[in-house]
């Protein structure tokens, strides 16, 4: 699995292959099946049988003896400087605040509900910190509250922020904060980052996004933390801490197992060789099933041990930790005795739903929340497991008994995203649609897209589930996992011929490549996972254009009106549609040599993070308050453009006009047909917000993914012959189905088309037979 909106700048995925099997999640890898269990197997370092009262005796608090500066665990002082500022702590004390209260039964929890939480706000605007441009002297937090925001958002027909994680990240050393490795995705406080602002700030951005009947989204990271006070707490191997985390106290006798700890680092990651050792030794479980992030020399494994660390009762520990991101992110065990992790990832999301005053929670990486030793040699079991989905069960219930709703960003086959979302989130981010519109816009031909979208009806995950997103902060993600991993060696009918799940996804791959960073020098690939672009810029290199000094405004207006299309393809179908600052804006890739420094490590996603002004807060800005360059936006600020009824910003909102007038977002979509053309894209859906017994009207979604007009026939088995075919937005009359169940249409180029089917009126009873009587009566 991959994460699209927080990945680490040096992201590098290498799989492991199981002996005897497919890729990661094949069905022939069961690991449910072991001859051989792990308890029946003899490992050297097994835990021995609990003994109570050995367990309970000592362990008391010494004397302080030491300089009260020291900062480590003989500190009495540092130790309880590092407990009121845990997220444990602040968990604990918000959890006896609400046990008992009467709120927290008055809402349904069980099951997910994307139509419940759709109905509370179906279009969302997806915030990045340091990239927006904002009055001099004001906070983040502070900008996104502004009434002037959000009186454009009412206007365009945006209902929501995700405001993306701005609580404290990073760690601890010592005394003082040590900053993200990972785009504040390293939690280590429930508090804001003063960085973003404050929490009044936060309160005030809620109150101001309800006033205009809106809401605010944020992030909870259910797999991990920073190395801040809780971690810092574990290690010292105090109270509940070591129960947070998937990490394993290793004796002194054999540390000599352990590698040397770098100068000025404070743990080290584990070779392949000394990973073996410790799971042959029956420490840790050993090699899971792939190293995400790998790098050669930084990360080998998914495993890292710490330097030596004493603690209050005067023991010095080392330990082994997992991580299934970089070091500095350690992984949290759901399954420890004292249920620490779960209880310091719930009392997270319960800050934010009820301290804050948001809405929903995104789950950030929440496909691993569960690992497990394989006993026949193969690598753990660590996507996909049980835990996660109990896991993901019980956080998504909590949110939902308080009222909110959450969404998951999954990377997974289609399978693994249905399966985790029948317990969990109610919503998941459309990693199956995005490479495929992507890819329909790049080579004109829609026939990836609707491979796709039919393979997801059929597997069961339907749109009316998905949050279709625009633009984000990553990169154009395209693994495609379904057809590379699971699917591999399924045989799939393409471009007129017989190819594999793996063939296919190499295709389209080498297809999004070539157009997008071959024939243009302004998008770049991101390692393996995709490629670094804007929206913008991706339209322009499709349209021909190789360098940004190419792109003029004569050029914008058809730029336009593809990204339009793209706005209309996610909005006009069931789900939650979303974008970005950059999306509203028009923003194009930085020029590398803007931010060498940025691209010094590799993160090539640094180009498509430029500063903007949304509300032409400070025209003079060159950079935002964080030091992003300002970047090149083509439609300009939004009060501008919505005066201008042909900008983006106005014709978008009549675009979700019609998604909102029409219920589009909670409908259900039955059929993707074939198409006449193959620039052609057709959805049809049923009106009914998921009641298969309605009696609900018949919409038709007709999208041209070329440029030049297209005329076609829509065909489709769900079309009710005699209906009429109206244009939604204007309501003229374009046609009427024939007895074949078809009709035809006309589009310009990147041209899109809402259309409502009006079926005939029934005869009255009777009526037929008058006809009849009366017409012999003529003869």
């Amino acid at each position: 699995m991959a994460r699209d909106d927080d990945r680490p700048e040096d992201l590098y995925t290498t799989p492991i292959t199981l002996p005897g099997a497919g890729a990661a999640g094949d069905e022939e890898a069961d690991f449910e099946k072991s001859e051989i269990s792990y308890d029946e197997q003899r490992y050297p370092a097994r835990p021995r049988r609990l003994r109570p009262r050995d367990q309970f005796r000592g362990g008391s608090v010494r004397r302080n003896t030491t300089d009260p500066r020291t900062a480590n665990g003989t500190n009495p002082s540092y130790v309880e400087w590092l407990v009121r500022q845990s997220m444990l702590k602040d968990a604990d004390v918000l959890a006896r605040q609400l046990s008992g209260q009467p709120a927290m039964w008055r809402n349904p929890y069980a099951r997910p509900d994307a139509r419940r939480a759709i109905a509370s706000t179906d279009v969302w605007f997806t915030a990045y910190p340091i990239s927006l441009i904002t009055r001099p002297g004001q906070s983040f937090l502070a900008a996104l509250g502004d009434d002037a925001l959000w009186s454009a958002f009412e206007r365009v027909g945006i209902t929501a922020i995700h405001t993306g994680p701005v609580k404290r990240a990073g760690g601890i050393v010592g005394w003082r904060e040590t900053p993200s490795v990972d785009g504040h995705f390293d939690r280590i406080s429930t508090s804001i980052d003063p960085a973003f602002g404050t929490e009044d700030e936060f309160r005030a951005l809620c109150d101001v996004a309800d006033s205009h009947g809106g809401s605010v989204i944020d992030d909870i990271v259910p797999g991990h933390t920073g190395k801040g006070a809780d971690f810092r707490l574990a290690e010292m191997g105090f109270k509940d801490y070591p129960g947070i985390y998937h990490m394993v106290e290793i004796p002194p006798e054999d540390w000599e197992l352990l590698p040397p700890i770098p100068e000025g680092e404070d743990s080290v990651n584990l070779d392949p060789a000394t990973e073996h050792e410790l799971a042959e030794r029956g420490y840790i479980i050993g090699a899971l099933q792939r190293v995400i992030f790998y790098t050669p020399g930084v990360k080998e494994t998914n495993w890292s041990a710490t330097a030596p660390v004493t603690g209050p009762d005067g023991v010095t520990r080392r330990w082994v930790y997992l991580h299934y991101f970089k070091q500095g992110q350690p992984s949290i065990n759901w399954l420890d005795p004292t249920f620490a992790g779960m209880r310091l990832v719930i009392g997270d999301a319960l800050h934010s739903l009820g301290e804050l005053g948001t809405s929903a929670l995104r789950l950030d990486a929440n496909g691993f929340l569960g690992v497990e030793k394989s006993a026949e040699g193969l690598p753990a079991w660590s996507e996909g497991h049980p835990l996660s989905h109990a896991a993901n069960h019980i956080i998504a219930g909590m949110v939902r008994k308080v009222g909110g709703f959450t969404f998951q960003e999954l990377n997974l086959t289609i399978e693994d995203i249905r399966d985790t979302g029948a317990v969990g989130a109610d919503l998941s981010y459309d990693f199956i649609g995005r490479p495929g519109y992507h890819h329909a816009l790049a080579t004109g031909q829609t026939e990836f897209l609707r491979l796709a979208l039919t393979s997801s009806l059929e597997l069961g995950v339907h749109p009316v589930q998905l949050v279709h997103g625009m633009q984000n902060h990553d990169e154009l993600t395209y693994e495609l996992v379904h057809w590379a991993t699971r699917h591999a060696e399924d045989v799939y009918r393409f471009r007129g011929r017989e190819v594999t799940g793996a063939e296919l996804a190499e295709e389209i791959r080498a297809d999004l490549t070539q157009r997008l960073t071959v024939d243009a020098d302004y998008n770049r690939v991101f390692t393996q996972n995709g490629i670094a672009c804007t929206t913008t810029s991706l339209i322009a290199a499709t349209r021909g254009l190789a360098q940004l000094d190419d792109i003029s405004e004569a050029d914008v207006p058809s730029i336009r009106d593809a990204h339009l299309l793209l706005c209309a393809y996610n909005a006009w179908q069931p789900g939650v549609f979303a974008l970005s600052g950059w999306d509203l804006v028009g923003m194009l890739t930085l020029p590398a040599d803007e931010i060498a420094d940025l691209l010094r490590n590799g993160d090539t996603r640094w180009i498509e993070r430029g500063a903007h002004d949304l509300l032409d807060a400070d025209p003079t800005a060159t950079k935002s308050a964080s030091g992003m360059p300002r970047g090149r936006a083509l439609y300009g600020p939004l009060p501008a453009q919505l005066e201008d009824p042909e900008s983006f910003a106005s014709r978008l909102s009549g675009i979700l006009d019609l998604r909102r007038e029409h219920g589009i977002a909670t409908a259900s979509q039955v059929d993707i047909p074939e198409v006449a053309h193959a620039g052609m894209l057709v959805l049809v859906h049923r009106l009914d917000e998921g009641d298969a017994d309605a009696d609900a009207a018949m919409q038709v979604t007709v999208l041209n993914f070329s440029a030049e007009p297209i005329e076609g026939t829509v065909r489709s088995e769900r079309l009710v012959p005699q209906s009429e075919v109206v244009d939604a937005a204007t309501g003229e009359t374009l046609a009427r189905v024939d007895d074949l169940q078809s009709f035809s249409v006309s589009l310009p180029g990147y041209g899109a088309t809402f259309l409502l089917l009006r079926a005939p009126e029934p005869e009255p009873e009777g009526a037929a037979g008058a006809a009849g009587a009366a017409g012999a009566a003529a003869v």
